[in-house]
């Protein structure tokens, strides 16, 4: 359980970088999502998820990190 929080700690801090370090440019990335078609977004969310779980799975399985 302490792992878990740990992650969502962090998450939480590098989702917040960009809103502290840019906060003009994010509002603009923001404004150019809202335009994007939903198929587009879907797409961009399910790439980034097969990133995370590859990278995930490599951490955990293999001794590629190590």
């Amino acid at each position: 359980m302490k792992l878990l929080i740990t992650l969502i700690g962090l998450v939480l801090v590098l989702e917040g970088l960009p809103y502290v370090a840019s906060p003009e440019s994010m509002q603009r990335w923001l404004r150019q999502i809202l335009e994007m078609p939903p198929h587009h977004l879907r797409r961009v969310g399910l790439v980034a998820m097969a990133v995370g779980f590859l990278l995930c799975y490599l951490a955990q399985k293999s001794n590629f990190f190590n």
